[in-house]
């Protein structure tokens, strides 16, 4: 079954709306400005999230100190990169911290076949040169159907094309933001009308 992640989450509000929704992770951007929360945000949000979701730190070229210390006090789960990082980068980081380690990969229109890194996982996002992610702008599907390792995909996933997006790619999980907001906040009955759908398609 396609697992779901909602990320942004930056008020109170929306860890109520998820611990209603039941995803199996939510993502505490800790860069940016749109939704960026802190640390004490963060730890108090996870304090209020049910066990049942792990919570996923969301960073861009962030000092691995801090990474860990946020992992130390059990504030994230999973650790997601959405900077320049490299596979030095990512190996230190390794070595500080058990958590898995999801990295960014931004397309763009250069085809993916493999993608050779020592992190967990890779995600799929929608390329932009004006930000790192959050678009709300989907990417070319077709570039990532060769890619074999089970993968996250993001970049303007929503009602109207969740349903094409598992059929053509069967993703390990599927990443939404935007798509589940409302004048830029999320919104309850869109996060539980999309968990329901998913649910429904991947249980077929």
């Amino acid at each position: 079954m396609t697992k779901i992640k909602i990320c942004g989450l930056k008020r109170e509000e929306d860890i109520d709306f998820v611990n209603i929704a039941k995803p199996d992770y939510i993502g505490f951007v800790f860069a940016g400005t749109k939704r960026k929360i802190d640390f004490n945000t963060a730890e108090k949000f996870k304090s209020l999230l049910s066990k049942e979701i792990q919570a996923v730190g969301v960073f861009v070229n962030e000092n691995i100190a801090d990474i860990a210390n946020l992992c130390k006090y059990s504030v994230i789960d999973l650790i997601q990169l959405h900077g320049e990082e490299d596979e030095f980068y990512i190996s230190k980081l390794k070595e500080k911290v058990k958590q898995s380690v999801i990295k960014v990969v931004k397309i763009s229109r250069e085809t993916v076949c493999n993608v050779d890194t020592k992190a967990d996982f890779v995600l799929f996002d929608t390329y932009t040169n004006f930000e790192y992610g959050g678009s709300g702008k989907i990417f070319n599907w077709n570039l990532i159907k060769e890619f074999k390792k089970p993968f996250f995909v993001a970049g303007g996933l929503n009602k109207d094309n969740i349903e094409k997006v598992l059929a053509e790619l069967n993703p390990y999980c599927v990443d939404l933001s935007s798509g589940v907001e409302m004048n830029g906040v999320k919104d309850l009955s869109k996060i539980r009308e999309i968990t329901q759908i998913i649910r429904e398609i991947t249980i077929r």
